[in-house]
């Protein structure tokens, strides 16, 4: 289903927004079948779909990060393949790599990040120079090998998970590469009720099944209809004023950045604000974001862009009370 013919569905664009959160709230219904709680995480999850980003996905072992990302995968009727990142990991293990056909000439066999969402299943597993094989990809939907450049699938979105750095045998992903993503999103153990819902259902016989929700086409036309949703000039001065505030020993410049902060956001945290809340307006039935929407999707913006000087931690403040602070200046 093409753009054209998408747009043919509907009379105009109030009755495509509201087809948008109609969808949102079918997605969430059947995520929910075989995802126990984690509400927060699902929604920001499916904003980073329709924004048209990559998201990071942070917690111990054991709290259904691969479960979530596959079941996400189905229920947007897309493709999805699975990375499992490891210390021998190589990058043409990952976009593929060349090789000598029966006619001795060169033929490029596709990697797995030819698909519409490569999982990748802790990402902080494996070497630097492995993991920067998923940047060109990221920023330019498209990989290099040998000279000859292939373009990826679309849509096409990262979703990697990772183990807290504190943990044994992990490579803390580069700067570089986190600002690519845009959200981090923290996953915490579930609550008593919920674990013992996620017991219930996966120690009986019963199997959860999910039906296709939207497809790739219609992702893709969403996505561009949100990017038409208006954003008044006071939400843009909040965003931007809200990463300038980030920024130690600059003008803008919080108390606390200047005092517990090495270095804080760039311009790409400003845009992924605004496209951000544009989605979260849009799945709340709005058609327009204000500074409530910016506020809701900031923490997962701007966690992993952060980064703490010795004071902070000498003084017990978490990236998290930063970034409230932040907000609420």
């Amino acid at each position: 289903m093409s753009g054209n013919n998408m747009d043919t569905k509907f009379n105009n664009e109030k009755e495509a927004f509201d087809a948008l959160t109609a969808k949102y709230a079918l997605l969430k219904t059947e995520i929910a079948k075989i995802i126990v709680g984690q509400d927060e995480v699902v929604r920001n999850l499916l904003i980073s779909i329709f924004s048209n980003g990559h998201c990071l996905l942070v917690g111990v072992p054991g709290l259904a990060k691969t479960l979530m990302v596959s079941t996400l995968a189905q229920v947007l009727g897309i493709d999805f393949k699975r990375i499992q990142f490891t210390p021998d990991l190589m990058p043409s293990d990952i976009i593929g790599t060349e090789i000598l056909d029966e006619n001795r000439k060169f033929k490029f066999i596709k990697g797995p990040v030819f698909t519409n969402i490569v999982l990748a299943d802790e990402i902080n597993r494996t070497p630097p120079k492995t993991q920067a094989a998923l940047l060109e990809a990221m920023q330019e939907r498209s990989v290099t090998v040998a000279g000859n450049n292939y373009i990826l699938d679309q849509p096409f979105f990262v979703l990697a998970t990772q183990n807290p750095i504190e943990q044994e045998g992990t490579y803390p992903l580069p700067e570089a590469q986190l600002d690519r993503f845009m959200f981090n999103l923290i996953l915490d153990y579930p609550s008593f009720n919920e674990e013992l819902d996620i017991v219930k259902g996966t120690t009986g016989n019963f199997i959860g099944n999910v039906s296709e929700v939207i497809s790739g086409e219609e992702i893709m036309y969403f996505q561009q209809l949100i990017r038409k949703l208006p954003v008044a000039d006071n939400v843009y001065k909040y965003a931007v004023s809200l990463v300038n505030s980030t920024r130690p020993a600059t003008d803008l410049a919080h108390e606390y950045a200047n005092k517990y902060l090495l270095w804080g956001a760039g311009p790409r945290a400003s845009q992924f604000l605004i496209i951000a809340a544009k989605v979260h307006a849009a799945f709340n039935g709005k058609l327009s974001p204000d500074i409530e929407d910016v506020k809701a999707i900031a923490p997962s913006v701007l966690r992993h862009r952060l980064v703490k000087n010795y004071k902070a931690e000498a003084d017990g403040f978490s990236i998290e009370d930063l970034i409230n602070a932040f907000i609420e200046a």
